[in-house]
């Protein structure tokens, strides 16, 4: 399954085989289990979706509410996509760690953690990244991000968007495929 056309979550589950609803299910359980208040559970762009609504927060560049996390059940594997891990290096490095710590390999691309079983993923460390950073963080941190961090001038060799360095940067371009730890 890559993009599902089903309006609900509910709907989206029921269209997996029993084996791969019940992955999806717990890391749902975790999301949800860790999930700060004011984001919403939705379908969005055929995967399960958590977000900040339209309604709380509606100067999106797309239209749609802010996404925070996703989880989808790929073709050949399943995605968990980390908005925060790609907005903030600082996060995706403490996630990193928390891989290494674990003993479990990340095979991660700018956002999208991939794993093909639900042992591939540390869930403590996932629920602990995702319960993180409260909303009001995210959209402010968003906004900074958007703004090219508020027009403050980088540091030397900084990117102005992200604050990566120029090395960062290149090990980040690697491609999607990159994996980590």
């Amino acid at each position: 399954m890559t993009a599902s056309g089903a309006a609900t979550v509910e709907s989206y589950l029921s269209e997996l085989p029993p084996e791969r609803r019940a992955v999806v299910a717990a890391v749902r359980e975790t999301i949800r289990r860790h999930l700060p208040a004011g984001y919403e559970e939705a379908m969005s762009f055929g995967m399960i979706g958590y977000g900040v609504p339209l309604s709380r927060y509606p100067r999106t560049y797309n239209g749609q509410p802010l996404a925070y996390v996703a989880l989808a059940a790929q073709k050949s594997h399943y995605a968990l996509y980390l908005m925060d891990a790609y907005q903030d290096p600082a996060r995706a490095d403490w996630l990193e760690a928390a891989f290494e710590r674990a003993g479990k390999k990340l095979d991660m691309g700018k956002s999208c953690v991939r794993f093909r079983h639900l042992g591939d993923l540390p869930l403590d460390a996932i629920g602990e990244f995702i319960a993180g950073r409260p909303v009001d963080d995210f959209i402010a941190h968003y906004e900074a991000v958007r703004a090219g961090a508020t027009g403050a001038k980088p540091a030397s060799g900084e990117n102005r968007a992200t604050g990566a360095t120029k090395e960062k940067v290149a090990k980040t371009a690697k491609g999607a495929k990159r994996t980590r730890g």
